[in-house]
């Protein structure tokens, strides 16, 4: 009686969709039909992954791997069959265990250029860890040489590809590239660029959001690319987008300022970006206005000096008659209003509220002081006060951080060396457990490495924190000649730029907390 043919499933997979249009694929196939043919197997189904990372994906989350399983674990084949043992992953805190998981449920795992993958003993074990450790450096060695050129590419300069951001153009003048052909150049595209500054200029001076903005555009006849309204969402990642201040960024890595892509000052980026984080909901101390609508100046940063809460802006109509005509009109009345003290008033001892015209003069008056004091000022004193101060806080916290960087790294570590008394059946830990222990501690190690290199670039920086320092002055001293004449919006936002915070108690009794010290300004309070 002839020997029955062992049954084989046979898997092909390919990472990336330039694997795919090269036909990786069909001869992933051939190589494994031939050798199932000398080897005298009946293959009875092939599987494709197209465009699946080994690495990055886990087996759990790939359908073929998990088809398979179910197939085995009920002994509808034999033989699993491979071109290569990394087509199977390339994981090496996971993949092992997959394919040993594959023989303990009675299949054999076969490679056309590795043979048999056996697990008899721990040497068998060992070597087949020592398989995928090695596929998975590969593909770091691979994802960091990508991650290098296209880093060189933006550190050059050069725009690494894709569509030009809004606010640029595409040219090509003349640089030729390895392959001979003539490549395209990032060049600011005036007339879009005009809009990316208004957009700025609407959020830092006037306090718009982002979907008065939109509004504003779509009113005004600005259009995108596409003929169609800027979004909200459009327009809130123009404006964290870094490339409008000339840097160019691939993943982790940014460039220099570049000048020549230039649209936004960075100090007007900085700004925005400060606007946005007190905007956000998560940010409990802002003093930024969410919005400058309305005539009251203080919404947004002014506070009850009693409990605390934060004043809100209420209005009220007041009837009026005109004895002439008796015509019945209504004159609005703006008052802040504590919260606390007017729905929880048991959480207050202080006023209910007070009147915004009356409050408003008073703060009027304040800035006006501050304005005056800030021409008789020192302006180089004030600027080495301040950098000697954000140095020292710095150097503090890169201490911290490379502490926490130290310590992360000892555990990462310590997991390694956890893997090798796994393979070994030597470990008390279950390897799901101990691949979660040392992907937390990757990610937090990973994390304190940006933060250490953070302040680092901080530290090294000195130049560029005195130039902040020193825009942040002429700012100031702009904002006096220009508040007496912009418009309540504006107004708002400078306010909310020098104060940090307003707290008023009964009978209008005010405290204000600068952004820079009284004593700085020489003002006495």
């Amino acid at each position: 009686m002839p020997t029955q043919k062992k049954k084989v499933y046979c898997l092909y997979r390919v990472s990336t969709a330039g694997q795919v249009e090269k036909d990786d694929i069909p001869m992933q196939r051939q190589a494994c039909r031939e050798f199932a043919a000398t080897q005298g197997w009946e293959i009875v189904r092939e599987f494709s992954e197209k465009g699946v990372s080994g690495f990055k994906i886990s087996a759990k989350d790939r359908d073929v791997i998990c088809e398979i399983q179910k197939d085995a674990a009920e002994h509808k084949f034999d033989i699993l069959l491979v071109f290569m043992f990394d087509r199977i992953g390339r994981k090496e805190d996971e993949t092992p265990f997959v394919v040993e998981w594959f023989t303990r449920e009675g299949v054999e795992v076969w490679s056309v250029h590795e043979g048999q993958q056996r697990f008899d003993t721990h040497v068998d074990k060992l070597m087949n860890y020592i398989r995928y450790w090695q596929a998975s450096g590969e593909s770091i060695k691979t994802s960091i040489r990508t991650k290098t050129r296209l880093s060189q590419i933006v550190q050059e300069g050069r725009f690494r590809g894709g569509v030009a951001p809004y606010g640029y153009r595409l040219e090509r003048q003349g640089r030729i590239n390895k392959k001979n052909r003539e490549v395209y150049e990032l060049v600011i595209h005036e007339e879009e660029a005009g809009v990316v500054q208004k957009i700025y200029d609407l959020y830092m001076t006037h306090g718009y959001g982002s979907q008065r903005i939109s509004t504003y555009l779509t009113e005004s006849g600005f259009l995108n690319r596409n003929g169609n309204n800027f979004t909200n969402t459009t327009i809130q990642n123009m404006l964290k987008n870094k490339t409008y201040i000339g840097i160019l960024k691939s993943g982790e890595t940014q460039s220099e300022i570049f000048p020549h892509l230039q649209i936004v000052p960075p100090d007007v980026h900085s700004s925005v970006q400060e606007i946005i984080r007190q905007r956000s909901a998560q940010y409990k101390e802002r003093n930024i206005p969410l919005n400058t609508r309305g005539r009251s100046l203080l919404s947004g940063n002014v506070f009850c000096g009693h409990c605390g809460a934060r004043l809100v802006v209420t209005t009220n109509g007041k009837k009026y008659i005109r004895k002439s005509d008796g015509e019945i009109t209504f004159t609005p009345r703006t008052r802040y209003v504590c919260y606390n003290r007017r729905r929880h008033p048991g959480q207050c001892d202080g006023q209910t509220g007070y009147t915004s015209r009356k409050l408003d003069t008073l703060i009027d008056g304040i800035i006006h002081r501050i304005f005056a004091s800030v021409k008789n000022f020192s302006k180089d004193q004030l600027i080495e006060t301040q950098f000697q101060g954000r140095m020292e806080t710095c150097q503090l916290e890169l201490a911290n951080a490379k502490a926490s960087l130290r310590a992360h790294t000892a555990e990462m570590k310590e997991y390694e060396a956890e893997v090798i008394k796994v393979i070994r059946g030597e470990s008390r830990l279950d390897s799901d457990l101990l691949n979660k222990l040392y992907d937390e501690a990757k990610e937090k190690n990973e994390k304190a490495r940006r933060r250490v290199e953070e302040l680092e670039l901080q530290l090294s920086n000195g130049q560029q924190t005195i130039t902040s320092l020193s825009d942040q002055f002429d700012n100031l001293t702009s904002w006096a000649e220009l508040y007496d004449q912009c418009e309540m919006d504006s107004k708002k936002m400078i306010l909310s730029q020098i104060f940090k915070s307003i707290k008023v108690r009964s009978s209008y009794e005010i405290e204000v907390e600068l952004n820079v010290t009284c004593e700085q300004l020489g003002l006495q309070y």
